[in-house]
């Protein structure tokens, strides 16, 4: 799939620290900090697939080597964003993706560099997405809020929000 939507992709690049959701042996389904390596939107696979590095040792690699199906969720409070990406994992053996994809922050993770043989990097193909984008002031929200519980109606217009799925 390649999603088209300015908005989902300036999102995802603005946040960044993702939750990877992957389900264990068990069933459970476990969510672990990441760091979205995507960084340039004129890459071919821009829009297509997210980007982490992982170690091959750890439980997440060996969960979605059993069960590729993720969800990776995006969230900053702050500005009132959220995204939610659907999608299929897979561990891609590419140096030259690896070399441009790496940074000093990866770097920290992996000190051996790129060659690591414990770095693993994680392709997720996006099948679905889903975000929502409030553009409003906290103020307004709260507003729309209070003329919502005065009037029994729900508030409307509290921001952008749109699903985007794969054809």
């Amino acid at each position: 799939m390649t999603y088209e939507d300015q908005t989902l992709r300036d999102l995802i690049e603005s946040i960044r620290f993702a939750m990877l959701t992957t389900r264990g042996s068990d069933g459970m389904l476990r969510s672990r900090p990441m760091t979205t390596q995507n960084t340039d939107a004129d890459n071919p696979d821009a829009g297509e697939r997210l980007w982490f590095f992982m170690s091959r040792s750890s439980d997440p690699v060996s969960e979605l080597s059993a069960e590729p199906r993720v969800n990776v969720s995006y969230a900053d409070p702050g500005k009132d964003a959220y995204v939610s990406v659907s999608g299929s994992a897979r561990i891609v053996d590419d140096l030259v993706i690896k070399q441009r994809l790496w940074s000093k922050m990866a770097e920290a993770w992996f000190p051996k560099g790129v060659e690591d043989p414990d770095l693993a990097l994680v392709s997720v193909e996006i099948d679905e997405a889903e975000y929502w984008n409030v553009k409003e002031s906290k103020l307004v929200q709260v507003a729309k809020m209070v003329k919502a519980a005065m009037t029994g109606k729900r508030p409307t217009d509290m921001g952008e929000h749109a699903q985007v799925r794969g054809g």
